[in-house]
């Protein structure tokens, strides 16, 4: 399929002989999703512990599949691919598991001591952004609810991530 064919699209797109406007709902979520996957890329090569590549790429991997479930509104022609309980129980473990390992909080968190912190940070804030519009598209929408689960465990993830690799807790600025 061509990148584009020259004869412009006036704002519509077509899905399935379908003809959609580009601000449509659904490509409002798609965007958000598709612009978040894009960050967890670009800032998975910047961290260093392979262990959360590892666990940004599993990430990537749901929002994928969250795309999956949105796209099936305009294009119900798939089987949608599940984010399962198992999922979102596992990343509930994770946290558990960083927070035992941390000193409990006790103040607001500055974000970024260092590098790795900073952008778990940042991708905590794009995860409630984004949790942000799933529940607005879900008030439209009705969408399995496990999807709004993993979204909303997803900020808490990065920023337990962010604590586990920030270099102070007494003093979260440095």
């Amino acid at each position: 399929m061509p990148y584009f064919t020259g004869k412009g699209d006036k704002g519509y797109t077509i899905v399935d002989k379908k003809k959609f406007s580009k601000d449509d709902i659904y490509f409002e979520i798609l965007g958000e999703l598709d612009e978040f996957n894009s960050l967890l890329g670009f800032l998975k090569n910047l961290i260093k512990d392979k262990k959360i590549k590892k666990e940004i790429f599993l990430v990537q991997n749901d929002i994928f599949i969250i795309q999956a479930n949105i796209s099936w509104f305009i294009y119900p022609k798939f089987k949608k691919p599940e984010i399962k309980k198992e999922r979102i129980e596992d990343i509930e473990n994770k946290i558990k598991k960083i927070e035992k390992s941390k000193k409990p909080q006790k103040h607001f968190v500055i974000p970024g001591s260092n590098l790795e912190s900073g952008i778990l940070d940042y991708l905590r804030a794009k995860a409630r952004s984004l949790e942000r519009k799933m529940v607005s598209f879900s008030k439209k929408k009705k969408i399995n609810e496990n999807l709004l689960k993993y979204i909303n465990r997803l900020s808490s993830y990065f920023f337990a991530l962010a604590r586990l690799k920030s270099k102070n807790d007494r003093k979260p600025w440095y």
